[in-house]
Order: structure tokens, then sequence, then C-alpha cells
């Protein structure tokens, strides 16, 4: 999903100056396999000198969860945002990895977590669920990633700056629309199939189809099976029930407000 994200100058400078110096000292960390301490000291530089927080202030590895502590928490305003597990520079992250780091933050109520090797940085959202679950919500990958105006939104969701606008909230929020399993949904909504059935009759003078068999179609022929049978399909579905709901609530809360008014 393209990133619609307006980065302040002052920020933006900092964030491309700060990938330009961390690309280099990441990399070689991996090379050097340094050392999980070393690989945290280098993300808490990272957090300092690319997202802009107060190393001394803001950045901590005193966060008791369950009798251990984990490796980084972002600390703003007396409120963790994120817990940080973070692994050796050489260590490729995996699934156990995800898990851990969940459980740090499902343990302490902390919904925003972060798993980072220095190189590959994930953020995911925790869901207080039976059974907890989670969901990536960006990533990026610090030997690759550029300086166009997308890398640059990409980061700045994690800075200090954003924290006081919710930008990465935002992000979620719109990310759990505008995606193929909503708008799969939405095809097959009656109003976007009678738009569709409308739309054949201006085009080809005297067509006649049925909403039942446009709906067949795209069911069959055009929508991919995984975006209407699969769990997210399931949340899109339960996403646009709500929508709908919110506006029928809306309707009768204004069409009360005239037979009062």
């Amino acid at each position: 999903m393209a990133l619609s994200i307006k980065v302040p100058k002052k920020v933006a400078d900092r964030i491309v100056a700060g990938i330009r110096r961390y690309q280099g000292i990441a990399k070689k960390a991996v090379e050097k396999d340094v050392s999980e301490a070393d690989t945290v000291t280098i993300v808490k530089d990272m957090f300092c000198d690319i997202f802009g927080y107060d190393k001394y202030g803001e950045l901590t590895s005193e966060q008791q969860i369950r009798g251990t502590y984990c490796d980084l928490a972002v600390k703003v305003g007396g409120k963790v945002h994120y817990l940080c597990e973070i692994k050796s520079a050489g260590t490729t992250l995996n699934e156990n990895h995800i898990r851990q780091a969940v459980n740090y933050g499902a343990h302490n109520g902390i919904e925003w977590v972060i798993l980072s090797n220095a190189i590959s940085w994930k953020v995911y959202r925790i869901k207080f669920a039976q059974p907890i679950d989670w969901e990536e919500v960006v990533s990026f990958d610090m030997a690759t990633i550029g300086r166009s105006q997308e890398d640059v939104a990409r980061l700045y969701m994690l800075c200090r700056e954003a924290i006081t606008s919710e930008t990465l909230d935002a992000f979620h929020r719109q990310a759990q629309i505008v995606n193929r399993y909503v708008i799969a949904e939405t095809l097959l909504s009656e109003p976007v199939i009678g738009a569709i059935r409308k739309e054949f009759r201006r085009l080809f003078d005297g067509l006649k189809v049925a909403d039942h068999e446009l709906r067949d179609i795209l069911v069959g022929e055009v929508i991919k099976r995984d975006a209407l049978d699969s769990e997210p399909a399931k949340a899109a579905r339960a996403v646009i029930k709500k929508a709908e709901s919110s506006l029928k609530r809306k309707a009768a809360k204004a069409a009360k407000s005239e037979l009062t008014a």
C-alpha cells in the first residue's frame, strides 16, 4: 500500500542522513557477526539518530516482563509505546523470534512490538484475543532501503515525532480497509453489482444481465478464491459490516434529530 504520509523536512533530512550512515554500520555488523549485546547498542543508536528518541530518557533496557528484561523499550511520557526484541546482526529472524517478541508485549499489555537484527525491522500489532494473535503492520530492510519519499515515510512511522500523531495507528487502520479482501467483498455488494449492470446496459444497448449472473462470474472467474474464503476475508466482511452498522446508526440519529427539530 502506498504511503501518503507527510514527513516534516527536518525529520526527513535526519532519516536520510541516518540511512546513509547506518546502512554501512549494519552491513559490517552482519559481516563481523557481532554479538546480540553489540547489536542492541547499534539499534539503540539508530533509534536515537534516525528515529529521533532521547537515548537516555526514552530508551531503556530495564523494562521488566515476568521476571526478565526485554532488550529495549521505547518509553515516552511515562508510557511504553514499543517493546523491542533484538537478535544479533547475523541472525535470521524467524517465527520463534516473533512469538517471543509478541509474548513480551502481550504479558505487559503493550500492543506494538518491534523485532530487529539491525538490518531487518518488523513491526507487529498484537491482537489481545483468545488466543493472542498478531499481524505485521510495516517492515523494512536497512541494507536495501532507499531514500525515496515512500521509504522515508515508512521509517517516519516509528519516529518520535510520529508518536503524538499516532501515524502508525492511522496507517494500520487504513491497511485494514484498503486491501484486496475488503475490495473483493465490496465488489460483491449490491450497490457495486447494480452499478456494473447499469454500466453494461449503458455501453451495450439492449443487453440484459441479472445481478446473480454478474456475482457468479465475479466469484468464479474474476476474484481470487483466497480473497473470499480465508481468515482475512472473514475479517474483511466484519470490517464492512461494522461500517454499514455505523452508517445506519448515523442515519437513524440524523432522522431522529430532524423529527425533534
